[in-house]
């Protein structure tokens, strides 16, 4: 008869088990918090009158279904399944993997310099990103106050500057301190997400008409000429994709 190993056993794998629990809670603080933040304020973007977008039930569905299949597409296909398998002596983004690139062709010095160049300009989209981010994402949580009651609206920007403040001071203490802070936050945020959305999908079922990619075909083919008006609304859902894929590392 056979004998059943316990953690009592074999510590190594109970600590094992306990490390990649604190890893998982730490990356969801730390990298998916962005990402389940982002779409926040994207819908609301896309029908700002500077888009000439109306809201209709027919361009909600396409608003949404776009939205749905970018993140599909860019974050979970592009940099989940692909980039994040890609590393630089364990270093990732886009500066370590254009070195790494570059490093493959170093024989071919025209195609070597254009992707350095490539590298390049993708960092600083990536720099401008991480600046504009995080101001968009803190301003669009905190206007929800609006929405209790008009007289909290002059304190959106102060409350905001003061969280940002408070958010660029704790991360002094690294990534692990974040991590930790805010990883059964965002659980508890998604947990009411998820309750939530299956609370409207029941009301609303038409939604989930979002889920066909004709929808988001439909809707960009829609727009003709101010195309770039919508998408460039809808893109700001994949902002938190981007620091996924320039590789978060936490140590704990």
């Amino acid at each position: 008869m056979s004998e059943v190993s316990t953690d009592a056993d074999n510590p190594s794998a109970h600590i094992q088990r306990q490390s990649t629990a604190a890893l998982t809670l730490a990356a969801i603080g730390v990298v998916y918090g962005d990402i389940g933040t982002s779409p926040l304020y994207t819908v609301k973007e896309v029908f700002l009158p500077a888009t000439g977008i109306a809201l209709t039930p027919e361009n909600l569905i396409g608003a949404v279904s776009t939205i749905f299949w970018a993140l599909m597409l860019i974050v979970t296909l592009k940099y989940v399944i692909l980039i994040l398998r890609a590393d630089n002596r364990g270093e990732g983004g886009a500066l370590a993997l254009t070195a790494l690139a570059a490093n493959a062709v170093k024989d071919k010095p025209f195609l070597r310099q254009s992707l350095l160049m490539m590298g390049l300009f993708g960092a600083t989209l990536f720099y401008g990103d991480s600046i504009i981010t995080p101001a968009i994402s803190v301003i669009g949580a905190v206007e929800g106050l609006e929405m209790v009651t008009p007289v909290l609206t002059p304190f959106v920007v102060p409350i905001s500057v003061a969280v940002l403040l408070l958010l660029f001071l704790m991360q002094r203490f690294g990534t692990q301190l974040v991590g930790k802070f805010f990883g059964p936050i965002i659980v508890v945020w998604f947990s009411v997400l998820g309750f939530t959305g299956v609370v409207e999908i029941v009301q609303q079922p038409a939604i989930l008409q979002a889920l066909n990619p004709l929808n988001a075909a439909v809707f960009l083919w829609d727009r003709g000429p101010f195309i770039l008006a919508a998408v460039g609304a809808i893109v700001l859902a994949l902002t938190g994709g981007l620091f996924t894929a320039h590789g978060h590392q936490i140590h704990l």
